[in-house]
């Protein structure tokens, strides 16, 4: 598995990427698993929480944000129904 962009957060990553990886192939490949409701939910939470607080303490949050706001136009032209 990749390391995470933040090395203070590869423990929590690592241990939701395995059970994410579980969690697809055991149940979610045979129709017995949700996307939007699983056992990992949890430790993937715990690893976005890790990351945003990497993302901010190096600047990169407000370089997100930025990134977002500038491609709403864009992304809304795109994302149109056909």
């Amino acid at each position: 598995m990749s390391a995470s962009l933040a090395p203070e957060c590869n423990e929590v990553k690592e241990r939701y990427d395995t059970c994410f990886l579980k969690w697809y192939s055991e149940k979610y490949l045979r129709g017995n698993g949700k996307a939007d409701d699983n056992e990992c939910s949890k430790l993937f939470k715990d690893y976005q929480k890790c990351l945003q607080v990497a993302l901010k303490e190096r600047g990169i949050d407000k370089l997100l944000d930025e990134a977002r706001e500038d491609s709403k136009e864009s992304d809304a032209l795109h994302m149109k129904k056909k």
